[in-house]
């Protein structure tokens, strides 16, 4: 009874703060009575309008609640999709190195017996097929140390390599040296904290970081002229290691194009039961090398050295990673010009794309695979002219399950078929994987705007996105009035973007074409066919690659998958041909 009076008590005061908040917000705000207008008020405070003494409009509303949807849509299982990110890399410290000496029974005084420290990590950066975004890389990456030696001639453990997996299609770029994106480096890092210091405690620090002595004998060390000697040999190679790092990153940058899968091959002449090792990528940064132990400065000079070095820091260094889709072809087009449902339709349904009746439905690139027979058949077309349409289909199967009776089949989304049902509606579908001889890959990328070369909206991923493919596709919504409007919009885009990049373009689609003739009247037909011919002739005057042939134009609509096997015999070739030039 205490129990439920106390929740009861609990959600009293709650109810009571609520309207308590609610009051003051109707205090503040008189013209906003009722409660509704108070929620309005309070996410009008918390998506900061830019003038707050203004009170927001519904179009501001409504534009922030898009925005919103949008992030939202773009995130892809649970993760942001990403295309462009800088990191930080940092390779494994080094180990510090050991000052001890050996005792025995019957020796109190043996020989110098520290071990060295084990190196720092490499890390490592290698392509992976199984990944589509670099949402997962972490922006800041750092090796496993090495372990500290130990007595009797122990030395360290190395620490074990770090690969760092990123999609296929990555470029990696080292940031150049004066870039204010680029991380300090372990000296430049160590020359900020001592900035403020003066000699003698710079000094000391210097010291502390670099040399570890025996209990009890580091105020010793430092005057005798053995340490001396090591302290200056040590400086040295310390600037002889800068000066080739700064050499390197000024002639030689880190710079790789991920676009292949690295497969470690078996040597053949490799003794029986060798383990086969995996490929751990391109090295980016070195892990530091582990500190030398006192057994190190033994000399005939100096028979009990009692100092070690520590371990170094391993190699910092900030890349620039850009992801650019690799497919055989790229869809480009305005937004809601069918493209999502053209990749659905070429291939037979298995590219998972959003579909709707409204622009920017996609937002980050999918790649789809078309798989084509001997006989030129492709998957999407053996089961028939589909509709590629969710309601479409979905208000067709209702009605087919209302006229059969049969409400047996009436699944959820998440529900799966049997075997048996499976089979018995997607049979051919099935064997068609036995004779597949061709296969190619086709993005579906975002819809393009204009201005999108100048990185308006999301306009540099979107053409990112389609930078890689050696043949691109026009898509233009045919039932628009002037559909040659937008070829120019894209082929000016592609170009501010990059120079000659328009000239990979090889055919252009006129999407929706059936929405033209939808009811069957002369008049209108004849009307298709003359839009038809004029986006003929401005494709065969305007549109000119730089070979001389001209785009192939294909009136299609993928809603009802018409004319797609021209498309896919012309994609095949494209696709045969870029392939025979590489």
């Amino acid at each position: 009874m205490m129990l439920s009076c106390g929740i009861y008590r609990k959600e009293a005061l709650h109810r009571a703060n609520v309207l308590c908040s609610r009051f003051i917000l109707a205090q503040l705000f008189p013209a906003s009575g009722s409660p509704c207008s108070v929620r309005f008020i309070t996410s009008s405070i918390t998506s900061k309008p830019q003038n707050p003494e203004e009170k927001r409009t519904e179009e501001d509303e409504e534009a922030f609640r898009r925005r919103r949807k949008t992030e939202w849509k773009r995130k892809q299982g649970g993760q942001t999709f990403l295309d462009h990110v800088i990191i930080t890399v940092r390779g494994g410290k080094g180990g510090d190195g050991c000052a001890a000496f050996n005792r025995e029974k019957f020796k109190p005084y043996g020989p110098p017996s520290g071990g060295n420290g084990g190196r720092g990590a490499d890390v490592y950066i290698r392509p992976s097929p199984h990944l589509t975004s670099l949402s997962s890389i972490p922006k800041k990456i750092r090796g496993e140390n090495g372990e500290h030696g130990q007595g009797t001639w122990q030395n360290g453990k190395t620490g074990s390599p770090l690969t760092i997996h990123v999609p296929l299609g990555t470029i990696v770029r080292e940031i150049p040296l004066g870039d204010p994106r680029r991380a300090k480096d372990e000296w430049e890092a160590e020359e900020e904290a001592l900035e403020d210091l003066g000699l003698d405690e710079r000094k000391l620090r210097m010291r502390e970081k670099r040399w570890l002595h025996y209990p009890g004998a580091g105020e010793a060390n430092v005057d005798r002229e053995s340490f001396l000697d090591a302290e200056a040999a040590l400086y040295k190679q310390e600037r002889e290691r800068r000066m080739t790092r700064r050499r390197r990153a000024l002639n030689n940058p880190i710079y790789l194009d991920l676009d292949k899968e690295e497969l470690l091959e078996r040597h053949v002449d490799a003794p029986l039961g060798t383990k086969q090792k995996e490929s751990l990528g391109h090295l980016v940064a070195s892990g530091g090398q582990g500190g030398q132990g006192n057994t190190h400065f033994l000399t005939t000079e100096n028979r009990s050295p009692k100092f070690g070095t520590r371990g170094q820091d391993g190699e910092r260094i900030t890349l620039e990673l850009e992801l650019k889709l690799l497919a055989d072809v790229g869809l480009v087009g305005m937004p809601n010009a069918g493209k999502s449902t053209l990749l659905r339709a070429l291939t037979g349904g298995r590219a998972k794309t959003e579909v709707a009746n409204y622009p920017f439905t996609t937002l980050n690139p999918v790649v789809g695979i078309v798989r084509v027979a001997e006989d030129g058949t492709w998957e999407g077309s053996i089961s028939g002219h589909e509709v590629h349409d969710e309601t479409r289909i979905e208000q067709e199967q209702q009605h087919s399950r209302f006229l059969t009776g049969d409400y047996a089949f009436a699944r959820t989304r998440n529900e799966k078929a049997t075997s048996d049902e499976y089979l018995g509606k997607m049979g051919r579908g099935h064997h068609f994987d036995v004779y597949e001889t061709f296969r190619f890959t086709i993005s579906d990328n975002p819809g393009l705007i204009s201005k999108a070369s100048e990185n308006h909206g999301l306009g540099h991923s979107f053409l990112r996105a389609m930078e890689r493919s050696p043949a691109l596709v026009y898509v233009v919504d045919f039932s628009v009035e002037n559909p040659w409007d937008e070829l120019i919009v894209l082929r000016e885009e592609l170009e501010k973007y990059q120079p000659g990049m328009s000239s990979k373009a090889r055919m252009v689609i006129a999407n929706k074409a059936d929405l033209l003739a939808a009811t069957g009247d002369e008049h209108d037909v004849m009307a298709a066919k003359d839009k038809l011919r004029r986006l003929e002739d401005f494709v065969a005057n305007n549109m000119l690659l730089p070979d001389g042939r001209t785009l192939a134009i294909v009136p299609t609509s993928a809603k009802f998958s018409q004319n797609l096997d021209r498309v896919v015999g012309l994609m095949k070739e494209y696709v045969t041909e870029a392939r025979q030039l590489c």
